[in-house]
């Protein structure tokens, strides 16, 4: 097969036609600051800190940021690829902290100069102890005085203590976005968000108590554990927006009736925040690809002849792995641009099927960067247990991201639920008449339709057949293929994107062989769901017997074109070259 355009790859990878967000993070982080520096976790929490200043000394106007998610999304991508912890901190500052104070179009202008120059750092504070997914039962409490018009900002105990947030001295003087339960004459109206601050140059101001977390796996980051004793705040700390606003007098007033809901509008960035977590772990998935088939092609083995050497790359068992993971980044990064475009493009009434779309792409993206990391760093043996060569954090920050923003398997649940009668069941295919070729993606995807439509009936059936008033005992007996239906609508739409960026390639070599990648990604979610494609009718017995054959095809043709094909992931070279691992083999 003719050798795919490097330029070409590319551009169907980043050139989305809108700016060059890409360019400029992967320039960002190519400069020095960016290589890596053993130190202590302490140390390396200051460093993450001074290379989120780097880059925001190369934003012209700091202030626009948060309200571009496509800005956004790419700079976790570039920042992930160097230091997870500084991709961590970036998005609290940017997206949750600013980013809830852009939201907040119903408060009076507020003074953000500090914190666009960064002389003060913004963080976010809404998990809990006792309370992580379930954010609507929040405990911290936010008392309003009429008298004094003032808040009184209390943690009630210890299981309403903030739990994780970048609270820490490091990083320099850092005021907060608190989600806590506005209390009203000792009427609750649900969580909304006070801007507070917390800590000066000499540490936690009055009433504020942070104390450090202990040491995580991953890219260190100064996680803390929080709390308020009844800290006075002003008026303004409240935000405010449709689901609720503070009157003259004292009254709130909201177009949100039920007070549980009105957590959803409060910390509505966390979808922003979902699309952000996903370009991390993608950033990081391309770039341990990149170093692990850069490896492969360099670091040589004793060959099957004696006095003969053989690069590891050769061999099938090794560049097979590697092959299905470059095929899955592909289909990854195609996701990840169709779902920042959806979100970005949705219309009002279209809000709430989009923020599904944006927490099951999370949640498939983060799972695969987990998957494929760990494939990389197994691929470059024990040097890809050093930190220094680049890989060893890679799966540990993809465990962080699976968790941040909605632990996955929660937010598919709830995708689960609501997809089963929220939305039709995909449409019925036509059975198979044996004639269809097993390397079509086309038709692929039309066994991925099949698969999607019997778990979403399934999920149907098995639901109506549970007693009736036993809520969660119907959930349980639905939960299995409506887990499975979400599964196999995220393959289905990222494989339909991945089919969308081939029709836009031009260069017909290069598009064969996206094309053929396209296939190989899908065949390999295919064949587990072989079996009941075969009961269904959708595949013929010789169709599902040749699926191996097809892979077998497949990986030969494009086995070749792996260096190329990760090349094109763009990963800086000064990061590359930066690594022993690559360094000097």
């Amino acid at each position: 097969m003719p050798a795919p355009d490097l330029s070409t790859l590319r551009g169907i990878l980043f050139d989305d036609g809108h700016d060059d967000a890409h360019g400029h993070w992967r320039k960002a982080v190519s400069t020095d600051v960016f290589r890596y520096r053993p130190g202590s976790d302490r140390e390396r929490w200051e460093l993450a800190y001074a290379r989120l200043r780097a880059l925001n000394a190369e934003l012209a106007a700091p202030h626009l940021l948060p309200a571009d998610p496509r800005g956004l999304a790419a700079l976790h991508e570039w920042a992930a690829v160097v230091d997870g912890a500084t991709a961590t901190v970036a998005g609290i500052h940017y997206n949750f902290f600013l980013g809830s104070l852009h939201d907040d179009t119903v408060s009076v202008p507020r003074d953000l100069s500090a914190f666009h120059a960064m002389r003060r750092i913004g963080v976010f504070l809404c998990t809990e102890r006792a309370h992580g997914n379930d954010v609507a039962a929040l405990e911290t409490t936010a008392s309003y005085d009429r008298d004094s018009q003032t808040f009184v900002l209390h943690t009630p105990n210890p299981g309403a203590a903030k739990f994780m947030p970048n609270t820490s001295p490091a990083g320099g003087p850092k005021s907060a976005v608190v989600a806590a339960r506005l209390v009203v004459e000792e009427q609750d109206h649900g969580v909304f968000l006070f801007l507070a601050p917390l800590t000066d140059t000499d540490g936690p101001l009055p009433g504020v108590t942070v104390t450090a977390l202990p040491a995580r796996t991953g890219s260190p980051v100064d996680h803390c554990v929080t709390s308020f004793d009844h800290v006075q705040l002003p008026r303004t700390a409240l935000l405010q927006g449709p689901h609720g606003r503070l009157t003259q007098d004292g009254r709130v007033i909201s177009d949100v009736r039920a007070t549980r809901k009105r957590v959803g509008h409060a910390i509505g960035r966390v979808t922003v925040g979902k699309l952000c977590m996903s370009a991390a772990t993608l950033g990081g998935s391309r770039a341990a690809l990149a170093i692990a088939v850069r490896y492969a092609h360099r670091r040589t083995i004793s060959a099957p002849v004696a006095g003969q050497r053989v690069p590891l790359v050769a061999h099938r068992s090794h560049h097979a792995p590697l092959l299905h993971g470059a095929a899955t980044a592909y289909a990854m990064t195609f996701l990840h641009r169709a779902t920042v475009q959806r979100w970005i493009a949705h219309e009002p009434d279209e809000r709430a099927s989009a923020e599904r779309e944006v927490a099951v792409a999370k949640g498939w993206i983060t799972w695969q960067a987990r998957a494929l990391t760990i494939e990389a760093r197994e691929r470059c043996g024990a040097r890809g247990l050093f930190p220094e060569n680049g890989l060893a954090e890679y799966p540990a920050n993809a465990d962080g991201a699976i968790t941040a923003e909605g632990d996955n398997l929660a937010i598919w649940c709830k995708a689960g639920a609501e997809m089963i009668f929220g939305q039709e069941p995909a449409p019925q295919v036509p059975p198979a008449t044996g004639n269809e070729d097993n390397t079509d993606p086309r038709f692929l995807v039309r066994l991925l339709s099949a698969a999607e439509r019997r778990s979403h009936l399934l999920a149907r059936t098995r639901l109506r057949g549970a007693p009736a008033g036993d809520t969660l005992g119907r959930w349980n007996n639905a939960c299995a293929p409506a887990l499975d239906m979400v599964d196999a609508h995220v393959v289905k739409t990222a494989a339909n994107a991945f089919l969308a960026a081939c029709a836009r390639v031009d260069h017909a070599p290069t598009r064969d062989v996206l094309t053929d990648l396209c296939a190989l990604f899908l065949l390999e979610r295919l064949h587990p769901r072989s079996g009941m494609l075969l009961a269904q009718g959708a595949m013929t017995a010789a169709q599902v017997e040749a699926l191996p054959d097809a892979v077998h095809t497949l990986v030969t043709r494009l086995s070749s074109h792996l260096l190329k094909l990760t090349d094109a992931f763009g990963v800086p070279e000064e990061h590359l070259m930066s690594l022993p691992l690559l360094k000097a083999i």
